[in-house]
């Protein structure tokens, strides 16, 4: 186990003002406007995909998808890692996660279990401090689930058999706590044109929908395809597959050339949603 700074501990954001604004008011405006873009499905939400790029690229789609989740009180948060530190699974180790908005508690029981089921699991702050994909989703929970607590974890592990037991013991967490979900964090195809992202995220995301996390992950490496979140999304998808779920749904799909006007280098934004079975 990583050892270092995993005593109880708030994380600060990191990414204020750059990827959203550092403003408060300003940020709960913004992230109302986004969420209105959906329509707040009757049924549990099982898993959430979103992406995490600056909100003026990728709000849009990540208000849409929260906008229609039906999201439960606990929230295993699963994110790539983009910086290679810390743990190749990496569970925040406590206190709680802060935005512009407030403070997202950890939910300590739920994080315990995780911990406890296998050593694949561990308790790691560095894996987490750097890393924006996971903060950059938190303004749309605390608004959309105003009473949600999360239980962050950053994947980089590749190892099938690996990932594979992650996503049982999920499945196994969420079975028991029927007031939980999950939400991935993951962006598409990255620097291509529009043309060859809306090919390959069209191929990428074909899997998702019919949950088939090995397909994915095979696909995604196969056609080489930049989807930084593969790897927390096969977790979730094998978890998912686990307790039943059969389609998802894809609410949302754009690219940032959709903003700049440029679809000569764009990268890919999806939005899922998993029911509960």
């Amino acid at each position: 186990m990583n050892t270092a700074g995993t005593t109880a501990a708030t994380r600060t954001p990191v990414v204020a003002g750059q990827f959203y604004t550092a403003s408060a008011q300003k940020l709960r405006e913004e992230v109302e406007a986004y969420l209105q873009r959906g329509i707040k499905r009757s049924a549990r939400t099982l898993l959430a995909m979103a992406p995490h790029a600056g909100y003026m690229y990728s709000g849009q789609t990540a208000g849409c998808t929260f906008g229609s989740s039906n999201l439960s009180n606990t929230i295993y948060l699963l994110g790539p890692n983009h910086t290679g530190r810390g743990a190749p699974i990496s569970v925040w180790s406590g206190g709680s996660w802060e935005t512009p908005l407030g403070a997202v508690p950890i939910d300590m029981h739920a994080r315990d279990q995780l911990l406890a089921a296998n050593s694949f699991f561990e308790a790691d702050t560095l894996a987490h401090i750097g890393e924006h994909s996971l903060e950059v989703l938190l303004p749309f929970i605390q608004i959309a689930a105003p009473k949600a607590r999360i239980v962050p974890v950053a994947i980089a592990t590749s190892n099938q058999e690996t990932l594979a037991f992650a996503g049982t013991v999920l499945a196994s967490a969420l079975q028991q706590n029927p007031d939980s979900c999950i939400v991935v964090s993951s962006d598409m195809s990255h620097y291509v044109s529009a043309e060859a992202a809306k090919k390959m995220d069209t191929l990428a995301l074909s899997y998702v929908q019919s949950i088939d996390a090995q397909g994915l992950l095979s696909t995604v490496v196969r056609n080489n395809i930049s989807m930084c979140g593969v790897l927390p999304m096969t977790v979730g998808l094998i978890a998912c597959e686990a307790l039943g779920a059969t389609q998802a749904e894809i609410v949302e799909y754009t690219n940032s050339g959709a903003v700049t006007g440029d679809s000569s280098q764009v990268v890919g934004y999806a939005g899922a949603i998993i029911d509960r079975p």
